[in-house]
C-alpha cells in the first residue's frame, strides 16, 4: 500500500546537526513524513513535492522533536491534589494503602486518559509509566490502560511495578518500630505475588515489544529495597532475553541511603553493580542522594538516570547532582512522576525547572545547567534512556515524533531565541500541532483522536463515585502512620556516609 508524505513546509526547526558542513543547527527547512518517520529534511523550497503528498504550511512554527516523559504513574492519577506537606516515605502509603480501591477496567481507563491528555497537551510524545498491576495482578488493568493510551495517540512504554517484598519491609528499623501484634499482622497477609508478576511480565514481553507496538512494555522492578536479590536478577534476565529497557527506583531520599547500609552494607548504586543489574538502557529513577562513587559507577555501565525535579521538590527529597552526573557522561532523562505526587504530567514545566533549580548549587556558573541542556535531556536523553535512537531527534529516518509551536504565541514573542524561550516561557499555549509515529494527534490546538471534552465529564463523573473509597483506603493508613514517623525520625537522625553529596540545602540559622 502506497504511504502518504506530509510536508512541514517551510518550518523552523531545530536539528541535530546542520543540513551542510558549517550550517546552522536552526533553519528553515522543510520535513518531509511518510509513514511513521522522517523521510527527508531539506532547506525549505529546495525539494520537489511528492505526488498525493499534503502540505502543512509551517511558516509561523518552530518544530522540535516531541518531549518524553521518562518517568510516571498513572495509578495516581485520581488521587492528584489529595496531599501535600509529607515526605516520601510518609505519603507513599496513602498511594498505595493498606486497603486498595478496587478499580473497573473503564476507571483504570478513564485514570489513564488523564495524564495522556495532559502529556500530549506539553507537546510530549513518550511517556514511561510505571503502573501499579492491582491485585492479582490483573492483566485486564494493563490492557485498559494501554487502550488508553493507543486511544489517545500517544506513544507509551507501561511497566507493570514488580516486587517480591512488602513495601513495609523496605524501610530500616521495623522490627522495633511497629508494635507486635501490628508487624504480625502485616507479616500475615499474603505475600506480593512475585511468580504471577513475573508471568506477566513474561507475556507483554512477548506480545508488547516496543519494537512491534508504539504502545509497549518495559521492565520496572520497584526499587531495591523492595525486591530479592534473586527476583531482581530474573527480572534482569527478562530484559536481557527480550532486549527491553528497565527502570528502577533508586536513592530517591535520604532514608534510602540509611536502607541502603542497613540493608546491604553499601549504597543501593554500589549493590546494583554487585549483582551486574546496571547495564545500558537500564534506567536510576531519582537518583539524587549519591557519591561520587556511585556516580563512577553508573557511569562505567553506561546507565542512565532519571531526574524528576518537581515530584523531588514537593516530596521535599532534594536536588539531585546533575553538572557531575554530565561531567562523567552520564546520560539523564527527564520526567514528571506521578500526580498523587506533584499533580502533573506537564513536561513543559518539568523543562523550565531543570536548568532553574540548579543555580541553587554554590560554585561557579558556569556549572549552571542550560536550556540547551535541559531540552537534550527531554527529548534525546529520554530516548537513550530507553534504548531508542530513532526518537528524540529530528533526523531522516526517525520516528515522526513532532511538536510544532506557533512562534505568534505570547511565549515566543518577540522571537529571539525559540529554543530558551520554549524552555523557559512555553506553557502549551503556543502548541498547535502534534505527531506522533507519523500521525497528527493534535491540529489547531485540537486533539484528534478522542472526544476531549467528554472523556474529561467521564473523569469528573469517576472520580466523584470513587472519592469516598479513596478517603477510606487513606483512613486505613493511621494505623501504621505513627511507626513511619518513627522509623522516618530516626533515619533522619542516622549519620551517612560523608561521601554523599549534599541534596538539600543546610537550615537558616
Amino acid at each position: 500500500m502506497t504511504q502518504t508524505t506530509t510536508r512541514l513546509a517551510n518550518v523552523t526547526a531545530q536539528l541535530p546537526e546542520p543540513l551542510f558542513p558549517g550550517g546552522p543547527l536552526r533553519q528553515r527547512v522543510d520535513i518531509d513524513i511518510t509513514g511513521t518517520s522522517i523521510s527527508a529534511i531539506a532547506p525549505a523550497g529546495t525539494t520537489p513535492l511528492a505526488p498525493m503528498a499534503r502540505t502543512l504550511d509551517c511558516t509561523r512554527f518552530f518544530a522540535v522533536p516531541g518531549l518524553i516523559n521518562g518517568h510516571y504513574h498513572s495509578h495516581e492519577n485520581f488521587q492528584k491534589g489529595r496531599f501535600e506537606g509529607l515526605p516520601l516515605e510518609l505519603w507513599m502509603n496513602l498511594v498505595r494503602p493498606l486497603k486498595p480501591v478496587p478499580l473497573t477496567t473503564e476507571q483504570v481507563y478513564l485514570r489513564t486518559m488523564i495524564g495522556a491528555i495532559q502529556a500530549l497537551r506539553s507537546g510530549t510524545t513518550t511517556i514511561v509509566d510505571d503502573l501499579h498491576p492491582g491485585a492479582g495482578p490483573d492483566p485486564s488493568l494493563i490492557e485498559a490502560a494501554m487502550r488508553a493510551y493507543e486511544d489517545a495517540g500517544i506513544r507509551a512504554y507501561v511497566g507493570p511495578t514488580l516486587f517480591d517484598r512488602p513495601f513495609f519491609r523496605g524501610v530500616p528499623y521495623v522490627e522495633d518500630s511497629f508494635p507486635p501484634d501490628l508487624l504480625a499482622e502485616l507479616d500475615a497477609l499474603p505475600p506480593p505475588p512475585a511468580e504471577r508478576l513475573l508471568d506477566l511480565a513474561e507475556h507483554l514481553a512477548r506480545t508488547r515489544h516496543p519494537r512491534d507496538h508504539r504502545v509497549a512494555f518495559l521492565a520496572a522492578p520497584s526499587a531495591p529495597q523492595r525486591c530479592s536479590d534473586g527476583f531482581l536478577m530474573r527480572v534482569r534476565d527478562l530484559a536481557d532475553r527480550h532486549g527491553l529497557p528497565v527502570i528502577i527506583h533508586v536513592h530517591e531520599t535520604r532514608l534510602q541511603v540509611v536502607t541502603g547500609q542497613q540493608l546491604y552494607g553499601c549504597s543501593m548504586i554500589a549493590h546494583l553493580h554487585r549483582l551486574g543489574f546496571l547495564k545500558p538502557a537500564t534506567t536510576l529513577v531519582h537518583g539524587v542522594w549519591v557519591s561520587a562513587g556511585d556516580l563512577d559507577l553508573i557511569a562505567e555501565t553506561g546507565a542512565s538516570v532519571q531526574h524528576n525535579p518537581l515530584s523531588n521538590l514537593k516530596l521535599g527529597s532534594g536536588l539531585a547532582p546533575l553538572r557531575e552526573m554530565m561531567k562523567r557522561g552520564i546520560n539523564i532523562s527527564l520526567g514528571s512522576d506521578g500526580c498523587g505526587s506533584i499533580e502533573s504530567v506537564d513536561m513543559l514545566r518539568v523543562l523550565a525547572a531543570t536548568p532553574l533549580l540548579q543555580t541553587l548549587r554554590e560554585g561557579d556558573r558556569g556549572d549552571w545547567i542550560t536550556s540547551a541542556e535541559a531540552f537534550d535531556a527531554a527529548t534525546r536523553g529520554g530516548a537513550q534512556a530507553l534504548g531508542r535512537a530513532d526518537l528524540g531527534v529530528l533526523r531522516v529516518g526517525a520516528r515522526a515524533d513532532i511538536a510544532l509551536y506557533d512562534t505568534h504565541s505570547i511565549a515566543l514573542t518577540p522571537l529571539n531565541d525559540p529554543l530558551r524561550q520554549l524552555v523557559f516561557a512555553e506553557t502549551g499555549q503556543g502548541l498547535k500541532h502534534l505527531f506522533v509515529d507519523g500521525a497528527q494527534v493534535m491540529d489547531q490546538g485540537h486533539l484528534t483522536r478522542i472526544n476531549e471534552a467528554e472523556i474529561i465529564a467521564r473523569i469528573h463523573e469517576a472520580a466523584a463515585a470513587l472519592s469516598p473509597a479513596l478517603s477510606e483506603a487513606e483512613d486505613s493508613v493511621t494505623r501504621i502512620r505513627a511507626a513511619y514517623e518513627i522509623i522516618h525520625a530516626r533515619c533522619c537522625a542516622t549519620a551517612i556516609p560523608s561521601t554523599v553529596m549534599p541534596a538539600k540545602l543546610p537550615k537558616a540559622q
